[in-house]
């Protein structure tokens, strides 16, 4: 039996919420933004009305406010779109149990088994969509396909309020007419190697030899040709199934550009504390730690290494973290944004294989300093506990713990 998928994407959802509890704005061209002076200051979402004005997802307030003098720009609140985002997934949960979150405003629906109780695909998806606006007053985009990728392709083509079918039968009229940027992981650096080879749409890409392809780009390669042809096959994900963590990072648009390796120092310290912290709440120690380096022309890249041993602690990871960027950053640009990311975890009661190198016995000591110091900020808040190291720039001793940014699950598990 063909499998039955749909992709559900809640249309301009932080704005649509927005909109929502605020009767007064409803007919007005509204986004949601970063903080300006915190060097955020970009277009998270926007409604139609942004929209019909220019307004796009990414660019500077600045930009969409020349587009859009009377745009009403709201801070983001995440608490609320997490609120709406769990109320849509128990909306999804009445159809069927395997729902997959892609992102809090995106997820994928199995419902092969329940279209015999509720009928075809597109008929389950436009039940979806009029529930979402009845009981949360909200739309979405639903796309039906056989799999994942041509499912997610189908909930962007019409919006708002849609449903899009693309079956085995009509997917190479419906899908390969369209750029090759719109199929998921064709970021704009694949697209301009692609672009540099005659690649222009998904069919471009569906026809290259998948050989030649392999060789140009690699494993990513293969990985686009099988979902420019339909052959993706990746299931999507139980809801009652609690996903292992991977990975616990964070990571900031920094208040000023970094211009030298101290600036960096400063800020890997920071982010490194934040994960540090986190992995410590969750009962977790790594064995990776891997930074992510974005440059003031946005250009950017990932290295990461392991850990001698398995750690929670905030001086170790920040110091890894610094050592993978002398080892590859050489300064041509100064830096914008900045990430520490905590992988390959085990719990903290793991049993390890002890090494006559390391002092145990201060590794304890250090951890013990850290619970300590979680319970001291916890109580009295996060600077209350400093490093000196941090109070050399003031500006870019942020707290990132309390300034997280929600992103998308990522769809290799």
């Amino acid at each position: 039996m063909e499998r039955i998928i749909l992709h559900s994407d809640l249309n301009s959802f932080y704005a649509s919420i927005e909109c929502l509890h605020s009767p007064e704005i409803r007919d007005k061209p509204v986004a949601v933004g970063g903080s300006v002076e915190q060097r955020h200051g970009i277009i998270l979402t926007k409604n139609i009305l942004a929209k019909k004005h220019g307004v796009k997802t990414g660019e500077a307030i600045w930009q969409a406010k020349q587009k859009c003098p009377d745009l009403v720009v709201l801070p983001p609140n995440y608490r609320l779109y997490l609120y709406f985002s769990k109320e849509a997934r128990n909306i999804y949960s009445y159809y069927t149990n395997l729902v997959e979150s892609f992102g809090v405003d995106e997820c994928w629906l199995d419902v092969t088994e329940s279209s015999k109780l509720f009928g075809s695909g597109e008929k389950i998806a436009d039940e979806i969509r009029e529930r979402m606006k009845n009981e949360l007053g909200i739309t979405c985009s639903i796309g039906v396909s056989y799999n994942k990728i041509f499912a997610k392709l189908g909930s962007d083509m019409k919006k708002p309020d849609a449903t899009t079918v693309i079956t085995y039968d009509n997917f190479k009229k419906k899908v390969w007419p369209l750029p090759v940027s719109d199929l998921l992981y064709v970021g704009r650096s694949t697209n301009k190697k692609l672009t540099n080879i005659g690649v222009y749409t998904i069919g471009d890409l569906a026809n290259l030899n998948i050989g030649f392809l392999k060789k140009y780009l690699g494993k990513w390669g293969e990985y686009l040709w099988t979902f420019a042809n339909g052959f993706d096959e990746a299931p999507v994900a139980k809801s009652d199934f609690d996903s292992v963590i991977k990975g616990i990072g964070n990571s900031m648009t920094t208040p000023r550009d970094l211009v030298n390796n101290e600036d960096v120092k400063i800020l890997l310290y920071v982010l490194s504390e934040s994960v540090a912290e986190r992995l410590r709440r969750h009962n977790f120690r790594s064995r990776t730690i891997q930074i992510y380096i974005r440059d003031k022309e946005l250009q950017s890249f990932e290295r990461q290494a392991k850990l001698s041993d398995c750690s929670c602690i905030a001086n170790v990871i920040a110091e890894k973290a610094y050592e993978i960027f002398l080892k590859n950053y050489t300064w041509e640009k100064p830096i914008r944004s900045i990430g520490v990311r905590a992988t390959d975890l085990v719990t903290a009661d793991t049993n390890v294989q002890l090494s006559i190198f390391n002092d145990e016995k201060q590794k304890k000591k250090k951890e013990q300093l850290e619970y300590s110091i979680d319970e001291i900020r916890k109580r009295f808040g996060h600077y209350s506990v400093q490093r000196a190291l941090l109070l050399k720039d003031k500006a870019l001793n942020a707290n990132p713990i309390e300034d997280n940014v929600i992103f998308p699950v990522s769809y290799f598990k």
